[in-house]
């Protein structure tokens, strides 16, 4: 890449942030249904372990079911994938230059979330402080899988930090990362990528095996970008904790991405997270995140601010590497 070409990246990826600081997240028609429901559709017709396909799939010999499956989740995630990416490369290559940079700035106002993520956890903040702990449950309980019914204020403030440092990197940080290697198609990809795991990417009877090239792309994907996120939070807060909660609690977890994500979130802000939490009934044995007392209502909004510290990191490090594309870049 050319240094005059990494710089337009730079200034396209703080147009990109600009542009969902200013709108969020589309309201209708967001072209992310559309993708999860074409999705959806894919692999209900594909999946041998889907209700209307089990009668195919019974008659495959046990020692070839689980690769059967894994083949028809692995061929449905490049339907689904390489399409939509395929056609925005495609689109940027033979539109004028202007268009181009738009459509890199729209594809990268598409995989971001940053707004999003602010209007989720933020009024669960507000709920707290208000001791309104039922409507603080409800608000949280749209941002994570865990059962809140019985969860008392800590509980809800610890769920709403996990979701806050997580999100940053899956709605934030990998964007940026890919839309620095590869501009607004890996921004695209990386969006998709992300939300097939989220759709197919259960250890249930029905995704175990369909849903494993989607889980495992996804690890591939955010490998890079979660452990710059983790380092964002260490040096974007107490860093001395930051790094030593991720060295010697990250690998406990059982994503391989969220653990340094969270760990490093947590040990910079100061507090302790994950423990057990309860998920479809069943309680699943968490081990501790990060260092500290328990969350209260007030570290909700420190997570978030600690996020957007590391998001303004981010783009000081690119309009940097931009400014240096033009300085030395010929």
């Amino acid at each position: 890449m050319s240094g005059l070409s990494m710089a337009l990246m730079g200034a396209l990826c703080v147009a990109g942030v600009l542009v969902d600081a200013v709108l969020g997240e589309p309201s209708r028609a967001h072209p992310l249904v559309m993708f999860g429901q074409w999705a959806a559709w894919i692999e209900r017709r594909v999946n041998p372990a889907h209700g209307a396909h089990r009668d195919v799939a019974a008659r495959v010999p046990g020692n070839m079911h689980s690769s059967v499956i894994r083949i028809a989740g692995a061929t449905s995630w490049l339907g689904a994938v390489v399409p939509p990416v395929a056609a925005l490369i495609a689109l940027i290559d033979h539109v004028p230059f202007a268009l181009a940079c738009a459509l890199h700035v729209a594809a990268l106002w598409f995989a971001l979330g940053a707004r999003s993520l602010v209007d989720h956890i933020a009024p669960i903040e507000h709920a707290l402080h208000a001791n309104d702990l039922s409507h603080a449950r409800a608000l949280t309980s749209r941002v994570v899988t865990r059962d809140l019914s019985q969860a008392d204020a800590s509980a809800v403030a610890g769920a709403a930090i996990e979701s806050a440092l997580e999100n940053g990197n899956d709605a934030i940080f990998g964007a940026l990362f890919w839309f620095a290697v590869a501009g607004g198609p890996g921004a695209l990809a990386f969006r998709l990528v992300n939300t097939l795991d989220a759709m197919w990417g259960y250890r249930t009877p029905r995704f175990q095996y369909f849903g494993w090239a989607a889980a495992r792309l996804d690890d591939l994907a955010n490998y890079a970008p979660a452990r710059l996120t983790a380092l964002s939070y260490a040096l974007c807060g107490n860093l001395r904790a930051a790094l030593a909660c991720w060295r010697t609690q990250a690998h406990a977890w059982d994503s391989p991405n969220a653990g340094p994500v969270m760990a490093s979130g947590a040990g910079s802000l100061g507090v302790s997270c994950g423990g057990p939490a309860l998920y479809h009934g069943a309680l699943e044995a968490r081990p501790t995140l990060g260092c500290g007392p328990a969350p209260r209502a007030a570290d909700v909004g420190r997570a978030l601010a600690l996020v957007k510290r590391a998001m303004t990191l981010w783009l000081a490090a690119l309009s940097l590497i931009a400014v240096a594309a033009i300085l030395f870049g010929r």
